[in-house]
């Protein structure tokens, strides 16, 4: 990077080896080989580098990544790993268009340094969205919180045959890849606890022995597509069909010859 500071461009570092180390909001980051990081010559103390160590560094103009000042500065020092998702397909791409010295000053090299600038911008977005649900994470409380809100609402609107991840979403101003990580961390998905609970209470119904339903009639009022489709779900889960499962709970409770005969004698 420049020693000067540098305002029409922002500077994206590749590590490659050696130890470095990144300081943003007063957390220390190692980086790892092909980690990543985007770099402002103006703030150069929050990259510590230690003895042999190698980065390289790609200068980008700011106004190619579509995004504001506020906005790149909400990313700048924000370590990127180099191992998945985004940030490996940026940290391969670059360090391959580094190696070719020959695509440096070519109409091809000039074709993948504009691929590489796209690139880039799709990976700020990514940034900005995860600091996005950080802070909507702060502004709500606890992730447990907020499973909890949602989970709730899934138990009041399990009857509704539209509810879906889109709707639930929706219903909490998040994204749907934000509410699929909330279920991925406590271990399950929402389309599965959404069909567990639905087939809970469908199991709890069809076991009343105050009085019979269809089991077209339970599926139906627990928001599943068709009888069949609910039947095999249920089999699934319990190792047994609703029939099969409604036939067994009520004749548990069902009166023996010897409750009738003492109701009799009363």
């Amino acid at each position: 990077m420049p020693e000067t500071n540098d305002r029409t461009h922002v500077y994206l570092g590749v590590h490659v080896r050696g130890p470095v180390t990144v300081v943003h909001e007063r957390a220390k980051t190692l980086l790892e080989p092909n980690d990543l990081v985007f770099c402002d010559p103006a703030r150069r103390h929050l990259l510590q580098f230690g003895e042999d160590c190698q980065m390289i560094f790609f200068r980008v103009p700011r106004c190619y990544l579509g995004v504001t000042e506020s906005e790149l500065n909400q990313v700048l020092g924000v370590p990127v790993r180099g191992g998945e998702g985004i940030g490996a397909l940026a940290s391969d791409f670059l360090t391959a268009l580094a190696a070719k010295a020959e695509f440096r000053r070519s109409t091809i090299g000039d074709r993948r340094a504009r691929t590489a600038v796209h690139l880039l911008s799709v990976l700020v977005m990514e940034l900005l969205e995860a600091d996005t649900t950080d802070k909507a994470d702060d502004a709500s409380g606890t992730v447990n919180e907020m499973l909890s809100r949602i989970r709730a609402y899934i138990e009041e609107h399990l009857m509704d045959p539209d509810l879906s991840p889109e709707s639930i979403a929706r219903a909490h101003h998040i994204s749907v890849r934000y509410l699929q990580k909330l279920f991925q961390n406590d271990g399950s998905t929402v389309s599965q606890w959404v069909r567990d609970r639905r087939l809970e209470f469908c199991r709890l119904e069809l076991g009343r022995s105050n009085r019979r339903i269809t089991m077209a009639a339970v599926a139906h009022r627990w928001g599943f597509s068709s009888p069949s489709h609910f039947s095999r779900t249920f089999r699934g889960a319990y190792g047994m069909s609703p029939s099969e499962w409604q036939a067994l709970a009520t004749s548990a409770f069902a009166p023996t010859a010897a409750d009738a005969q003492d109701e009799r004698r009363r």
